[in-house]
């Protein structure tokens, strides 16, 4: 169900006609992999004795794994700890990355944009190999998209806007709007600056998207393409 989240900032938006590029964010946006990530992190966590909790470590999946471990975890167990969780995770996820499926809708959303003749870009914090295995599970390839990011590309990870402000560049575009599931999503659209259509398959609450800015707020992107959304 489209949920209304600030319409009237969105509509403004559309009718400016300025959008040319769209940044997508993948996982929890266009993938289904956002607890299969807390999973991985679980797994890297318990295995060093750290015991958070579920909820924390699904709330912290979207910002950069460089800050998740200092925000689950805290500075010491970062400073000590931090690369090898991060190694664990990246070793556990790989292994689930065979269960990973689009979200419902999300190639025949992709699909619509290009035809539409948007510059699309990828703009995810994630690995590239993971980036990578989400294109060959949607059926696409690098070069079908006007720009492929993830977490080496950029210094500092969402909610900075870095990796957004890359995607953006290469992908030649000059005023975007991005999509993605979380609060560090739009957190950091707004300081891109642009503004955030943001969707709940990645497991936050609609109230907490739209009071984080989110200017549209809806379940799926597959909604979005059944009602042919354009920026």
């Amino acid at each position: 169900m489209l949920r209304p989240g600030k319409q009237v900032q969105m509509t403004q938006a559309n009718e400016s006609g300025s959008v040319d590029t769209v940044l997508l964010d993948v996982d929890g946006t266009l993938i289904d992999s956002t607890y299969l990530h807390a999973l991985a992190w679980m797994q890297a966590f318990t295995a060093h004795d750290l015991t958070p909790q579920w909820w924390e470590v699904h709330r912290a999946i979207g910002m950069g794994g460089d800050r998740l471990v200092g925000e689950i975890c805290g500075d010491e167990v970062e400073e000590s700890l931090g690369d090898t969780l991060r190694d664990d995770w990246e070793r556990h996820y790989r292994k689930l990355v065979p269960d990973v499926r689009p979200l419902p809708g999300a190639v025949d959303f992709v699909r619509g944009l290009l035809d539409a003749g948007y510059r699309v870009a990828l703009a995810s914090s994630g690995k590239a190999e993971f980036t990578d295995a989400a294109l060959e599970v949607m059926g696409f390839e690098r070069d079908d998209l006007a720009a492929v990011t993830s977490s080496d590309d950029a210094d500092d990870s969402k909610p900075a806007p870095d990796i957004l402000e890359v995607a953006l560049t290469e992908a030649g575009g000059g005023r975007a709007i991005v999509v993605g599931d979380t609060v560090w999503d739009v957190a950091s659209a707004h300081r891109l600056p642009a503004e955030c259509v943001a969707v709940r398959s990645g497991g936050f609450a609609e109230a907490e998207l739209r009071d984080a800015g989110a200017v549209l707020v809806v379940d799926h992107v597959g909604e979005l393409a059944r009602r042919g959304w354009r920026p």
